[in-house]
């Protein structure tokens, strides 16, 4: 097959990957599950996630990555090369060019990691452009004008806040706190109260359903099934959503603090612009409900959730894809 270009949003909770005259056409976990026994790779994406919690010793599902960057380097490599071989097929006459998202607050060693993952998983050569830069793309930001603009991405493993101005970032700030954190959180919470340890997958189930990031006077309540940690039984409790937005307090501040560390940093006259047009937020956590309300309460700044957030980084990947010459000069790291 003749695909010469792929977008990959490489992300702590999904894996998206684009193909220029296609569109998204793989949306699946970033997970993979190992056989301990013989280091061989079992399973990628949806089905690898089905394992979370319940496989055997002999068995090992995990996240390579971790606070939007590399954990596992050879299990993201193996996950590269699988995404890649599912859309380009594994005979390939042509290698393709890959564009990655990476954090704003990545290292130069993580930088080279995600680009020689890249390589090695069969890409001609691999380019890394900063997300709140795509996500600003994808949201439809004209992030070329001399104006200032502030995107809000909450992923799976960190938060990026930026101001972008002339198609580049002025001030940035990068919390490692997303979805994972909040759905880390929602467990401690029914662990302390409760006495009942849950899942992973159940604690996003919650978050998704009746999580808030305002308390609310017309509460929702759901069901959770778990293990209760005095007798050892399975056990059934029935949570609120303001029990969910007491959970979360801890991190949404640390979201809230990092916009007002890139606000603080701002030039006048790009802050002002700020306050004319809002802030656009984007990514997973942007579908919190009432986070743009908190944002919008705390800052005392308009905010805006963006068309589709969870698609803005690849949406934005794809048309810097579609339009390589005109962005290779502005917003490309390195090969």
């Amino acid at each position: 097959m003749f695909i010469r270009k792929i977008g990959i949003d490489l992300g702590t909770a999904n894996t998206l990957v684009f193909i220029p005259g296609k569109g998204v056409v793989v949306n699946e976990p970033s997970v993979v599950a190992i056989s301990i026994l013989d280091n061989r790779v079992l399973a990628v994406g949806l089905e690898a996630k089905e394992m979370l919690g319940r496989t055997p010793d002999t068995i090992m599902a995990s996240r390579p990555m971790k606070d939007g960057v590399i954990a596992d380097y050879r299990v993201t490599e193996a996950m590269l090369k699988h995404f890649i071989n599912k859309v380009s097929g594994k005979f390939r006459l042509v290698r393709p060019e890959i564009m990655i998202s990476i954090p704003a607050g990545i290292t130069s060693t993580e930088r080279r990691a995600v680009i020689d993952a890249a390589v090695r998983s069969g890409a001609k050569s691999a380019y890394v452009v900063k997300e709140p830069i795509l996500a600003a793309i994808g949201a439809g930001i004209p992030i070329n004008s001399p104006a200032g603009n502030m995107i809000i991405d909450i992923g799976g493993g960190t938060s990026e806040v930026a101001i972008i101005s002339l198609g580049g970032i002025v001030a940035a700030h990068s919390a490692r706190v997303g979805g994972n954190k909040f759905d880390q959180a929602i467990a401690d919470y029914i662990k302390r109260k409760y006495s009942l340890s849950i899942g992973d997958r159940t604690a996003e189930d919650i978050k998704i359903k009746i999580g808030s990031a305002i308390a609310q006077v017309k509460e929702d309540y759901m069901e959770v099934r778990g293990r209760d940690l005095t007798g050892g039984l399975p056990k059934t409790i029935k949570i609120s959503s303001n029990e969910v937005t007491e959970a979360l307090q801890d991190e949404l501040r640390e979201v809230i603090n990092a916009i007002k560390k890139v606000l603080q940093e701002t030039p006048p006259e790009l802050a002002a612009d700020v306050m004319d047009k809002g802030m656009v937020l984007s990514g997973g956590g942007a579908l919190l409900r009432h986070l743009d309300q908190l944002i919008t309460k705390t800052i005392e700044v308009p905010c805006y959730v963006a068309e589709d957030p969870l698609f803005c980084v690849i949406k934005g990947i794809g048309k810097a894809l579609d339009n390589l010459d005109e962005y290779k000069r502005t917003i490309l790291l390195g090969k």
